[in-house]
């Protein structure tokens, strides 16, 4: 519609693998009709980068979709009509800042699985339009959830049940000083035409670029890769995710990594370990408590919620995301 108006669409998203598979979507559903879609991010050249911000400056463009490289101060729309914030709660309060000269003059559609507490809370109070979609997706099920302390032999039963039914298996570990050791472990114990992989985001933009392809088109069985992979990333085939570390992540984390798998019509399964031995903190064990209760689909605005009661509601006007307001 904004596009019919005359308006420019900007499409903001947090990570550049994303951004590509939203690029890919749009270009195929507006095949037919005459508008012009571009990708601005790292993985593009210098002088492709300055044609697109050419063609925003003189209208050409008329739907940019990209990273934070559209807050970025040589950037200037000639007429900008909406702007779409995807996966919101990976964006600082900084970037929502500078969003907001763009806001004055524009419709602006923010979507995220798990607001974090300050925007959950502004629109609790009616500073924001809140909407909430409920109906899941034709033939969805629930993710079954295990929430259980490291254990090797499950792990390895996990990913050889998934790979026995034609499957795919995201292991993700947020430590990059030690990802290579995890992988050689598995490969250890797992046949050898078992392809394995990993993504991180310390990697060169182009390898990078090529793994996520290459799992996506499943040329790869396991990707083990940092949280990287945890904004709406979609791959159909992957149906199980085992997280390291559990209780060292948030609960919208834990929630959006579920959201990686059980995207298609299969069972899927997501295992969150901690380690053995390990004296969880009492934030972090009713985050895992939580992230356990609240596996039916749909669930993420009682993720949210429940994220707002742990961390606080944060500071409306300033700086800080989550934190209760000093008397």
């Amino acid at each position: 519609k904004a596009i019919m108006d005359n308006k420019q669409v900007a499409y903001l998203v947090p990570t550049t693998i994303l951004a590509g598979q939203h690029y890919q979507n749009f270009s195929k559903r507006l095949l037919d009709f005459p508008v012009n879609i571009q990708l601005l991010c790292r993985f593009k050249t210098v002088a492709e980068q300055k044609d697109i911000i050419q063609g925003l400056t003189s209208g050409k463009v008329d739907v940019v979709i990209g990273t934070h490289r559209l807050l970025s101060a040589d950037i200037k729309f000639k007429d900008l009509g909406l702007v779409i914030i995807d996966e919101e709660q990976r964006f600082g309060v900084r970037a929502k800042e500078k969003l907001k000269a763009l806001r004055l003059t524009s419709d602006v559609l923010t979507l995220t699985a798990t607001p974090i507490p300050r925007t959950l809370y502004m629109s609790l109070m009616g500073v924001k339009n809140l909407s909430i979609i409920n109906t899941p997706p034709q033939n969805r099920l629930p993710v079954e959830t295990f929430v259980v302390q490291y254990d090797e032999d499950l792990a390895l039963q996990a990913v050889l049940k998934e790979l026995k039914r034609r499957g795919q298996v995201f292991f993700v570990h947020n430590r990059i000083q030690d990802i290579d050791k995890i992988k050689e472990k598995l490969s250890r114990h797992l046949p050898p035409h078992v392809k394995l992989a990993q993504a991180h985001g310390q990697m060169p933009g182009k390898i990078l670029e090529r793994i996520m392809s290459d799992f996506l088109n499943a040329k790869i069985d396991i990707l083990i890769s940092t949280m990287i992979i945890e904004s709406g990333i979609d791959v159909p085939n992957a149906n199980t995710i085992i997280v390291n570390n559990a209780h060292n992540f948030g609960l919208s984390d834990l929630h959006q990594l579920r959201g990686r798998v059980g995207r298609f019509d299969k069972p899927a399964y997501a295992y969150f370990m901690f380690p053995k031995n390990e004296v969880l903190d009492t934030d972090a064990r009713n985050r895992l408590e939580a992230i356990q209760e609240y596996s039916y689909l749909g669930s993420g605005f009682k993720i949210a919620m429940e994220d707002l009661e742990i961390r606080g509601a944060g500071n409306l006007l300033g700086d800080e995301q989550h934190g209760f307001i000093q008397a």
